[in-house]
């Protein structure tokens, strides 16, 4: 995998794309078993190109978990500084997001569906945590 290209084309072929933009995929992922009486929990996952020093293609992969202004954020951070492995938080907006990086260049797809399945998973479960619901 080496161009945006490459990886779009993969990502839609493998997820389930709620938006496609040139350079801006949204998916859905959903979690739990669809045969339970629970609605299952879904994330959006935002995918997309970014360049740095106008030559170097990365990729971004960023979830929101929920608002800024409705939340604690000391304790959402000290929660992400115990129990998360990768994956960063930020104020995109109005919205808390888990997010990560990965440059394109030589890029292997298990360094973007590990750590994509792991950003889905924590952005989810501070979701429920921190906002009580399931909103993104």
């Amino acid at each position: 995998m080496a161009t945006w290209a490459d990886l779009a084309e993969y990502v839609r072929r493998s997820y389930e794309v709620i938006s496609d933009e040139p350079e801006e995929l949204r998916i859905l992922v959903g979690f739990g078993d669809e045969d339970e009486d629970d609605d299952p929990r879904t994330q959006v996952v935002i995918i997309c190109r970014e360049v740095l020093d106008r030559r170097h293609e990365w990729v971004q992969i960023a979830s929101p978990c929920g608002l800024v202004a409705t939340v604690d954020l000391k304790a959402l951070l000290e929660e992400v500084g115990k129990s998360t492995v990768a994956c960063g938080v930020a104020i995109m907006g109005d919205h808390v997001v888990v997010r990560h990086a990965l440059p394109l260049a030589n890029l292997d797809i298990e360094e973007f569906t590990e750590p994509l399945a792991l950003l889905a998973g924590t952005a989810d479960t501070l979701e429920e945590q921190f906002w009580g619901g399931d909103g993104y």
